[in-house]
């Protein structure tokens, strides 16, 4: 198979229990989590931005993948995360970066499935979403992330309805929020309602992660939609950052290659379990062993 992903390099400046460490971030997770499952002759490419004197610390994760669609720009975005046990993290950003080049893609075609992890929210415009679907008729991941909040002049990202998410939804095949930014897709009164209208937008296959309780996906069986639940993996967690985002491509690349969504679901919420408690990012290089050893 030969997968594209989409989405913004950042650099993380991670602050929790008043220390601040500095770490690759934004789809850095995505390539490392989905690079560990790949088979013989699979092949992945990554659309993205990475500053002109690439530093070492995307190394373990961009140094051996294609690098045909890379841009380079002086310098990526920071984010701040201030993160606790209990609460949402929060986030603040700076020095985010134009809309990434999906242009440079002549071809969408060649690939069976892509990507889109809206990182900073601004990764990708809708227009430039609409352009890929217009010339792509395979499965379009899209995992809402960041889009879900707006953007102070302070550089504070706080939740919101997104505005007009129906243009979104339109082209996108499967699609991933957690529960924040699940309520954050319309101004709806119920999750019925909300899960419904996704439906008749045209997604197929909707991702809700529960962090510490697991996961859901809803899809439709005979005309009706139903969904299946996973719990999440009991595990010590030392790290926070970057969970919901292997657990994305390690579902994406596994539904595409078997189409089949339970499967997927189990392997996808281990994935992320391990990605939690995962100290180094030297761990991933068992993931995919790791993960087939707790799928049992």
């Amino acid at each position: 198979m030969k997968i594209l992903i989409i989405g913004q390099s950042l650099e993380d400046h991670i602050n929790y229990k008043g220390k601040t460490t500095i770490k690759p971030g934004g789809i850095f997770y995505s390539v490392l989590g989905l690079k560990n499952f790949l088979e013989k002759n699979d092949e992945l490419l990554l659309l993205t931005s990475v500053e002109e004197k690439q530093s070492t610390l995307f190394s373990p994760a961009y140094d051996d993948i294609e690098k045909t669609y890379f841009s380079y720009v002086e310098k990526i975005p920071r984010v701040y995360l201030n993160i606790t046990d209990d609460n949402e993290r929060g986030e603040c950003y700076t020095l985010i970066n134009q809309k990434l080049s999906v242009e440079q893609v002549n071809d969408f075609k060649i690939f069976n499935g892509i990507l889109i992890n809206m990182i900073t929210g601004y990764d990708i415009t809708n227009d430039q979403l609409r352009k890929i679907r217009s010339g792509f008729d395979g499965p379009i991941f899209f995992d809402v992330h960041t889009l879900a909040r707006g953007f102070d002049e302070k550089g504070a990202r706080n939740f919101r309805t997104i505005p007009g998410f129906e243009k979104w939804a339109e082209n996108i095949d499967i699609l991933q929020v957690n529960e924040i930014e699940f309520s954050s897709l319309f101004n709806c009164e119920s999750k019925k309602e909300i899960i419904g209208k996704l439906f008749k937008c045209g997604v197929k296959i909707l991702l809700v992660t529960k962090g510490e309780l697991g996961a859901r996906a809803y899809y439709k069986k005979d005309n009706e939609i139903i969904s299946t639940f996973v719990s999440s993996l009991k595990t010590e967690t030392k790290n926070r950052v970057g969970c919901g985002d292997v657990f994305g491509t390690v579902f994406f690349y596994n539904y595409i290659k078997d189409l089949d969504i339970t499967k997927a679901l189990k392997l996808a919420n281990i994935a992320g379990g391990c990605t939690a408690s995962y100290e180094k990012i030297e761990n991933f290089e068992r993931l995919k062993v790791d993960v087939y050893e707790r799928l049992g």
